[in-house]
């Protein structure tokens, strides 16, 4: 994969946070680069039985919903999740083809690129975070590239064990 995130276009603070989440999410997809049905629904981690290739794409498209629409924007939760089930987008994800996922999450990372810049970094979330306060688009960014990023090890590391690939 070639690095996009060494020289950004511009120095400015928005668009290092926008090129590193872009990077982020460009590695979670290219971890995916080649890999059959088949193994993306495999999970090889017997105390993570959710913890699979698609299962991590989904729920890397379903946080950034979270954070961007329920929790920014203050519109209301539809995500998959359930008080019963709250990793339900990990498990539905094995019921997708991994293309439709990593399409969706593409398309859904274009609008939510539209959606950052149309907003000040310092724009307060419509909704208040667990200890009640409300976070800045700024630390949303941060927040989805840290959870992006952890991700990615797991599928790297995922990726490995059922392939062989690396890097």
């Amino acid at each position: 994969m070639t690095r996009t995130d060494d020289t950004p276009s511009a120095w400015d603070e928005r668009t290092q946070l926008t090129t590193f989440l872009d990077y982020t999410r460009g590695t979670a997809r290219a971890k995916c680069d080649g890999l059959s049905e088949e193994d993306a629904r495999k999970a090889l981690l017997p105390g993570s039985p959710l913890m699979t290739m698609s299962g991590l794409i989904n729920h890397l498209r379903w946080v950034e919903y979270y954070w961007f629409q329920v929790v920014f924007l203050g519109e209301d939760d539809h995500g998959p999740w359930t008080r019963e089930d709250p990793d339900r987008e990990m498990r539905v994800a094995v019921d997708f083809p991994l293309a439709r996922l990593l399409d969706e999450y593409a398309e859904q990372s274009a609008r939510y690129r539209d959606l950052v810049a149309a907003h000040h970094l310092d724009t307060q979330a419509k909704r208040p975070v667990r200890d009640g306060l409300h976070v800045d688009l700024r630390w949303i960014l941060l927040h989805l590239t840290e959870e992006t990023a952890r991700h990615n090890g797991h599928l790297d590391i995922l990726r490995e064990m059922l392939d062989g690939t690396t890097g």
